[in-house]
């Protein structure tokens, strides 16, 4: 055998001995790759090589290690190391955080702990314990900045809602990687205005969007004077000579200390309080730019025993500030065609409530992000109201192009005298054009896009019948309620949607209504949520509120989201005409009718009160209008007069052939009719029933609606054949 102090010769093995160990020792302690720290069984230093900096002096040796090393969490790391003596196996790998006694800052370390037998084996008591240590500081901060600029990528650009963006930058880069992260907005960018290029004017407000916080300086803000903290939504202008405003006007990054004596916290009190609560000491502010443009300011700060901010997350700041600056920059085009969509769907929608003559109505427009609802109220002939909600899917300025050219064609078609069924099936032929243009144009115009979708529904309310007939085009039917407050079922069959392939035709459904009856047209969204037909009927039926007021209870029960996706509601109660504004006579089919005719509205109209240039006007069109009913109608013949804001006659026979308007030649005996009736009225028209048709007209009338004269006594309707004379 070879003793251990003796060298060994060729092919014998060295034994360890006090020598050997001696030299083993020595050569990991002065050549490890990695920190070595021996520690006795109560804990305390007994060596330590020279990789493990500013431990291991000799004034440190016999002291506990957690003198020696200031841990985050001693107590925890305490116990690990005594179940590790206490033989229940090493541990590796185990990461811990803390401060060299001597030296300044936080580091991280991974750290492995191993037992040391004794001569006697691993059950005798331990002689102390070996910690292998590698300072991993700066590896963690790259992770972490990696981490933060990861979380950047992740959460910002996700929404087109500015607030939102900043929002959930804060959120990424706070607590992660600042204790505090306050995202500020160039105040009209908010609202979608184009950013002016170059050096951000030093008057320029600018608003706090959004801010992030570790819960320390939550903690602290909340213990001190944080009632005074500039909340979100706030404004403020850049105190001059300070890192914010410099940063604004040079687009450039700033890294800069916090600490009682810095010199430009005396010209902005503010940030000084700030500063002073949350124990700030590090800042790096970054301009939130865009070619050239400034949007905003981030800033970032790290507050009480955080490590201070170094080039390194200067340059990770800068990085995700260009993406969040992509992201703001794309919500503000986003808000600002919003913006201009609404613009254009407020300009195409009525822009006052329409008197009715027999209806009253009210509507609520809620704003969000659907551009293409619509509602209308449509003065018809013979005192009928035409009721109209619509919607084209989607936001943006071609959704409201659709709706303003869709409300176009169906206010030309209600002129028209169509059934509701009809108006309906000939603007889905409008709307089928108008996808067939749109699909046919080049993606370069930017109106090339998904294809549209729209519903639409469409009433037409009778006084003199009391009847409200319904058609829908893949759109809610509307909801009605009777004086009563019970709803009254109105089973309207759907139809296709305007813009769809469907082909179907529409059919209408038809309800006589009790008068003081309400009814609710509305877009889809007013009806989501649970049972929201029994909310809406239940609604309407309080009594003594206005039509306004119940629109707005309605929307005060609407879900949340609703009122973000944008929502239309027409209401409308029922009525019907003053018995002092309309007279009704059955008429002879006589040669000598139409001077009858003309003798009952001459004294109608004096009645009245009308003056007499407008009943000479009237006399000669009901005479004209008679005359052709006599010729060339069928019988019964009637002559109605209505008096509203225009004055109406009309006269109703029962054939089902449409008069023209031509022109007669000078040597023509007759013709001149209705060339003469389309004269002296603003608007004639001719309108068919199941019954026959009904020819009418409009005057408007010079000094507006007189106050009527009651007459003495009820003029009763007049015998089917009224003597001539």
């Amino acid at each position: 055998m070879v003793d251990s102090e003796t060298p060994a010769g060729p092919g014998q093995a060295v034994r360890p001995g006090g020598g050997f160990d001696e030299a083993l020792l020595a050569t990991l302690f002065s050549q490890s790759a990695v920190g070595l720290v021996v520690l006795d069984p109560q804990l305390r230093l007994v060596r330590a090589n020279s990789l493990v900096e500013g431990v291991g002096t000799r004034e440190d040796v016999g002291r506990p290690i957690a003198e020696v090393v200031r841990l985050d969490d001693p107590d925890g790391y305490e116990q690990l190391m005594k179940r590790v003596l206490a033989g229940e196996g090493p541990v590796r790998d185990h990461l811990v955080r803390g401060r060299l006694r001597r030296i300044a800052g936080d580091r991280q370390f991974l750290t492995s702990l191993y037992r040391l037998h004794g001569p006697d084996g691993p059950d005798a008591p331990a002689l102390g314990l070996v910690v292998a240590v590698v300072d991993v500081t700066e590896r963690e901060r790259a992770r972490a900045r990696e981490a933060a600029l990861a979380a950047v990528r992740d959460a910002v650009g996700g929404s087109l809602d500015v607030a939102t963006t900043c929002r959930d930058f804060a959120d990424a880069l706070a607590p992660g990687f600042a204790d505090l992260a306050v995202v500020e907005v160039v105040d009209d960018v908010l609202r979608g205005v184009e950013p002016p290029v170059g050096p951000m004017p030093p008057a320029t407000p600018l608003r706090r969007a959004a801010s992030g916080r570790c819960d320390a300086v939550r903690d602290a803000v909340a213990s001190g004077s944080g009632a005074r903290e500039r909340a979100a939504g706030t404004t403020r202008h850049l105190p001059v000579r300070t890192p914010y405003a410099l940063a604004a006007a040079d687009l450039r990054a700033r890294l800069v200390p916090l600490g009682p004596d810095t010199p430009w916290l005396g010209t902005d009190p503010d940030g000084a309080r700030a500063v002073a609560e949350t124990s700030a000491h590090s800042l790096i502010v970054v301009p939130l730019t865009l070619r050239g443009a400034v949007l905003g300011l981030v800033s970032l700060y790290r507050c009480g025993a955080s490590e201070p901010f170094d080039e390194d997350d200067v340059s990770l700041a800068v990085t995700a500030a260009t993406r969040a600056s992509l992201a703001i920059d794309n919500a503000r085009r986003y808000e600002r065609e919003h913006v201009v969509a609404s613009t254009v769907q407020r300009r195409l929608l009525p822009q006052a409530e329409r008197r009715q003559a027999a209806v009253e109505t009210a509507h609520v427009l809620l704003p969000g992000r659907d551009s293409g609802c619509w509602f209308d109220t449509i003065a018809l002939s013979g005192a009928r109201t035409a009721l109209v909600v619509g919607g084209v899917a989607g936001e943006g300025l071609q959704s409201a192009i659709a709706m303003g050219q869709l409300r176009t064609v169906i206010q030309a078609l209600a002129g028209l005298d169509l059934e509701p069924e009809e108006v309906l099936a000939r603007l889905k032929d409008t709307a089928d054009r108008l996808a067939h243009e749109r699909a046919s144009l080049p993606p370069a115009d930017g109106l090339h896009g998904e294809p549209l979708s729209a519903g639409c529904v469409y009433g037409v309310y009778d006084p003199f019948t009391r009847t409200c007939t319904v058609a829908r085009a893949g759109h809610p039917a509307p909801l009605i309620v009777g004086p009563d407050g019970r709803a009254v079922p109105l089973d309207v069959p759907e139809g296709p949607g305007l813009f769809s392939a469907d082909s179907a035709l529409f059919a209408p459904a038809a309800v006589t209504l009790e008068e003081g009856s309400l009814l609710a047209f509305c877009t889809a969204e007013v009806l989501s949520g649970d049972r929201a037909p029994e909310r809406i009927t239940q609604a309407l039926a309080r009594p003594g509120r206005s039509l306004q007021q119940l629109g707005d209870d309605i929307v005060y029960a609407l879900p949340d989201d609703t009122r973000a996706a944008g929502a239309a509601l027409l209401l409308a109660r029922t009525g019907t005409v003053s018995d002092h504004l309309v007279a009704t006579w059955d008429l002879a089919d006589e040669a000598t009718t139409p001077a009858t005719a003309r003798v009952l509205v001459r004294d109608r109209l004096q009645d009245w009160g009308l003056d007499e240039d407008t009943v000479d006007a009237t006399e000669l069109i009901v005479s004209e209008l008679v005359t052709n009913a006599v010729r060339y109608g069928t019988p019964p013949l009637r002559l109605r007069v209505l008096l509203d804001s225009t004055l109406t006659c009309e006269v109703h026979d029962g054939s089902t052939a449409a008069p023209h308007l031509r022109h007669a030649r000078t040597v023509d005996e007759g013709g001149r009719g209705l060339f003469i009736v389309s004269r002296l009225a603003s608007h004639w028209g001719a309108r068919h029933g199941p019954d026959g048709k009904v020819l009418w007209t409009e005057q408007e009338l010079p000094d507006g609606p007189p106050d009527p004269v009651t007459p003495a006594a009820p003029v009763a309707p007049a015998d089917p054949a009224v003597p001539a004379g």
